[in-house]
Parts: structure tokens; C-alpha cells; sequence
């Protein structure tokens, strides 16, 4: 597998650490609201990543933390008039919520800042030891001019990144883009015993400290969003390289931005929108299959429109799915056809395109048009003179590949609403009945609501062809 590093700026063999082992991490959520799609994005894109590799064979161990403490969540909290716990609690519940809709597996470990305190302190006394940091009544900095690799990531001189964005203005420190570890308490602000006095950990600090307590000194890989090549990744390597003397991360992978109809996200805009709001409008899994539908690193634009596309889309891949389980309880004959075997190879080698993709710096919309080449070939070659075996082993890869990438693991009773369920039993009924009016009738109904009905010989067919929704 090649992967894009950001660090080198080009596409290099994955080689692990430990053969057969991948140690990731990726930057969570501040959870002090529900998560907007641009986060949705890497979430995403990085558990896809994480799936592959298991598919792949390896033993994945996956990091992504919550940031349970910072200036946001405070003024959250405050607004509110409950606590930054109850807060974080609250947004952590609902993250799982989202997350679980749009099939994003649980990391191995899900770290918080504020039960890692411990940790982030023994990493800043160690940089303080060291000569990186330094304390101004209370407030502890990392000094940049003092680590000679600061701005290798972002690939700017440390006098081009002043300006930067993200970098807090303070005059008490040494250098602009020299950046907080450890904050001094203010009234009203939770706060934790250190060596410093009271105070919380910087927003930097937490990951690294994170990193070297569940998955090591170096890992394989560290991703997040574009975002945060700077400062955020750009200051993790530099507090954990000087802690620890060591390289952080082998492999930085970063997704593109999300456009909203072409502009910048942004609440002034008003064209921010929470994974939530759009899941009301949206099946969850339509919202991964569009994410997963350009290339990661490509910027992304979100609307309606593509939306609509992507649900269209994924649909076909469904009917597909469902059309072969229709046919198997018709199919003649349990073993392959010595005729079939042409067939079934065929059919075998879209993994290895589907593959090919995915091995390419993770090329989820070349793996996605893999599928669909495997859909048309599938819907020209299998039908119910087929035997059970071909229609099977057909089944099985297309749904194997397409949980690689967390799709097409619905029933097929799972995208009818009670609505139209209820009208094809009426229409069942009306047909035994032999209510040829009614039946027509019905079925004009349920093809306004998204769902076509064919009779067949081998019985009645339905496809769905765009999403249902209960009316209450």
C-alpha cells in the first residue's frame, strides 16, 4: 500500500513498525456541541483506512481522543450554566450517537484530556527539564526557536508561520508561535494541581501525551483534517520530538476541506451544518457513502444536489445487492456450472481492482467505481438460471468489499418505510384477492413513494428507487 505523507509530500511504501501491526492515531472531537460534516469527514475517512487495514490482515490499534477541556468548552458550559463535565458527558453520548450512524467503529482506546492530566504534566516537566519550556507565573510555554525542526511539516520558515493561523497573540511570550502547555487557572475555570500551581493543560499537549501513553513514542500514522497541519500537528511534533528524542509519527495523512455550494463552512455564513441536522434529510450511510465518493485529500464540495446523487447512487449498488437475493431463492441447480466459471472469475477480479484502489493512497472513489463496475456486470451475467453457488459467492464478495469501506449492510425491509411496507401488504392481499384495480392502484401509490414493484414469474419484485420516509 502507498500512502501520501504530508511530511515528505509524496506517496510512499507503508512499511509498519512491527510487521503486521499498524498504531494510529487521529485527532477526536472538542466536544462541546454535536460534530459539523467537516469533521465527519476525517472520522470517516480514517476509520475506512483503519477497516482496510484489518481487511488487509493487520492487527490495527486505533486512538482518537476527546477533547473534554478547552477555551470553547468553558464558554459552553458557562452559557449553559452546567459544568464542563456535564457538558462533555452530554456531547460524548452524542458523538456515539452520530458516529454509530454512520458506521464509524469505536477506536481501541478513546482517551479524554481531563483523565490524562497525569500524563500531560510529566510530558511538560520533562520539556521544561530539557530547556523547550518555560514558565511565566503559571503559564508554561513551548519555546519554537528552540526546536530546529519546527515548521517541517507545514513546510514554512518559523518567521512565515507568525502569521499563521490559530496562534494565540500574548505578550508574555518569548516568540509568537511559541504556544501554551499548561494555562494558569482564571476564576470560574476548572483546574487541576501541578507544579506550576493550578491550572489546564494547552490543547496541543493533550495528544502527544496521549500518543505516548497508549501507542508509544513513534507510531505509523497520525491523521486528522488539512486543518491542522498548523499549528496543531505542527506543535505535537515538535513537544513530543523534543520529550522524547525520537521521530512522533512515520506516516501523516490529512483530508481536504468541505465546501459548502462552493463556499467556505462557516456559521456566519450560515451554511454550517451538523452530522444531526443533515441526517434528517439524509440516510447516515448516504452521508458516508458521499464522503467516501472523491479522493480524501481532494476538497470536497457539499450540497444538496450531490447529495441527492450520492443517495441515487447508492441505491444502485442496493438494488443490485437485492436483486441477487431475490433470484437465490430461485436459482436452479446448488453447484457451479462448469459454463459459470468464466463468470465467476470475472466476478473475483473485481477484488483485485477494488483493491488496487484502496492500496493507492487509499482511493475510495476509484474502490466505489470498482463496485459499481462489479454491479453492472453482476445485473448483465447473474439472473435465476444461475446456480445457488454463483449467486452466493457473488453475494459475499459484494458485501465483503463493501463493508471495507462501512456500506451496503442493510436489509433490504431496512430501506422500506412502515408506510410502504404497510401498502405492499395491502397490495399482496388485493392480488390474492384478485383486486387487479386495487393492486394497480397500490402500486402507482407505492411508486410515488420510491419503491417499484414488478410481478414476475418467479414471484413480486420490488426495487427502490429513491429513499422512503415514515410521514409521523
Amino acid at each position: 500500500m502507498k500512502i501520501y505523507n504530508t511530511m515528505t509530500r509524496k506517496k510512499e511504501e507503508f512499511i509498519p513498525l512491527e510487521q503486521g501491526k499498524v498504531k494510529m492515531y487521529s485527532c477526536g472531537p472538542t466536544v462541546y456541541n454535536f460534530f459539523h460534516i467537516g469533521n465527519a469527514r476525517p472520522f470517516i475517512i480514517f476509520d475506512t483506512l483503519r477497516r482496510y487495514f484489518e481487511y488487509s490482515g493487520y492487527d490495527v490499534k486505533f486512538v482518537q481522543n476527546f477533547t473534554d477541556i478547552d477555551d470553547k468548552m468553558i464558554k459552553n458550559a458557562n452559557e449553559l450554566g452546567v459544568t464542563v463535565k456535564e457538558l462533555a458527558d452530554k456531547y460524548i453520548e452524542e458523538y456515539f450517537k452520530d458516529a454509530k450512524g454512520l458506521k464509524i467503529k469505536e477506536a481501541s482506546v478513546h482517551p479524554k484530556a481531563t483523565e490524562n492530566i497525569d500524563a500531560i504534566i510529566s510530558i511538560v516537566k520533562k520539556l521544561e527539564e530539557e530547556g523547550y519550556a518555560y514558565n511565566v507565573d503559571g503559564d508554561v510555554y513551548f519555546e519554537t526557536k528552540k526546536f530546529e525542526g519546527y515548521g517541517k511539516l507545514s513546510k514554512q520558515p518559523l518567521e512565515d508561520l507568525e502569521a499563521g493561523a490559530r496562534i494565540d497573540v500574548n505578550e508574555t511570550k518569548k516568540h509568537p508561535t511559541d504556544f501554551a502547555l499548561w494555562k494558569k487557572k482564571k476564576e470560574g475555570e476548572p483546574a487541576w494541581e501541578s507544579p506550576w500551581g493550578e491550572g489546564r493543560p494547552g490543547w496541543h499537549i493533550e495528544c502527544s501525551a496521549m500518543v505516548n501513553k497508549y501507542l508509544g513514542e513513534t507510531i505509523d500514522i497520525h491523521s486528522g483534517g488539512q486543518d491542522l497541519i498548523f499549528p496543531h500537528h505542527e506543535n505535537e511534533i515538535a513537544q513530543s520530538e523534543a520529550a522524547n528524542g525520537k521521530p512522533f509519527a512515520r506516516y501523516w495523512m490529512h483530508n481536504g476541506y468541505i465546501n459548502v455550494n462552493n463556499e467556505k463552512m462557516a456559521k456566519s455564513k450560515g451554511n454550517f451544518f451538523t452530522v444531526r441536522d443533515v441526517s434528517k434529510k439524509y440516510d447516515y450511510e448516504v452521508i458516508r457513502f458521499f464522503m467516501l465518493s472523491a479522493h480524501y485529500r481532494s476538497a470536497i464540495n457539499f450540497s444538496d444536489e450531490l447529495l441527492s446523487q450520492s443517495e441515487s447512487g447508492l441505491l444502485r449498488l442496493y438494488n443490485c445487492l437485492y436483486n441477487l437475493e431475490f433470484i437465490l431463492a430461485k436459482a436452479k441447480g446448488k453447484e457451479i456450472r462448469e459454463d459459470e466459471n468464466e463468470i465467476k472469475a470475472q466476478i473475483m477480479s473485481f477484488k483485485e481492482k477494488f483493491c488496487s484502489a484502496m492500496d493507492d493512497d487509499l482511493n475510495t472513489a476509484d474502490a466505489i467505481a470498482a463496485l459499481f463496475d462489479m454491479a453492472r456486470y453482476i445485473n448483465s451475467n447473474i439472473n435465476e438460471t444461475s446456480s445457488a453457488k454463483l449467486i452466493e459467492d457473488a453475494i459475499a464478495l459484494y458485501k465483503e468489499l463493501g463493508s471495507v469501506l462501512g456500506i451496503l449492510y442493510k436489509n433490504q425491509e431496512d430501506s422500506i418505510s412502515d408506510d410502504a411496507r404497510l401498502l405492499l401488504e395491502k397490495r399482496a392481499e388485493a392480488r390474492q384477492n384478485k383486486d387487479w384495480a386495487l393492486s394497480d392502484e397500490l402500486r402507482d401509490e407505492l411508486f410515488k413513494m420510491g419503491i417499484e414493484v414488478m410481478d414476475t414469474r418467479q414471484g413480486t419484485k420490488i426495487r427502490v428507487i429513491k429513499g422512503t420516509e415514515d410521514e409521523n
